[in-house]
């Protein structure tokens, strides 16, 4: 399986046509206490850069932007009882949702891991 990250905060991990989305150790400590996620629905078609989830806690509410288009398989359902998951483990447990991709070149440009922390050394 392979990680990448966006600009944006979020990170897809993607095993052949298949991904789980979800958002970085960074952005959930800039949110804060997570309060409340607004999960898309199994069989709902996105697209690259389309907010098919909200992010709500103590300071603001946050779109989650999709790294690659596809069509949600399934969303985290753990997180309706317990969003602070997002908080403790983010980049794990706390995973949004899980897409199957319709067009793999869009990872294109995406960052690794250490182009990513590169990144938020320099925010």
């Amino acid at each position: 399986m392979t990680r990448y990250f966006t600009q944006d905060h979020e990170w897809i991990e993607v095993d052949g046509s298949n991904a789980t989305v979800g958002i970085t150790d960074y952005a959930q400590g800039q949110l804060g206490d997570i309060t409340f996620v607004d999960l898309p629905a199994a069989g709902t078609s996105v697209k690259k850069g389309d907010a098919p989830c909200v992010v709500d806690s103590v300071k603001a509410a946050s779109d989650v932007y999709s790294p690659a288009s596809g069509e949600v398989t399934e969303a985290n359902g753990a997180l309706d009882g317990e969003p602070e998951l997002v908080n403790t483990d983010p980049e794990g447990a706390g995973w949004l949702f899980k897409l199957t991709l319709s067009d793999a070149g869009e990872l294109d440009g995406l960052m690794d891991k250490a182009a990513y922390d590169e990144f938020v050394a320099g925010l």
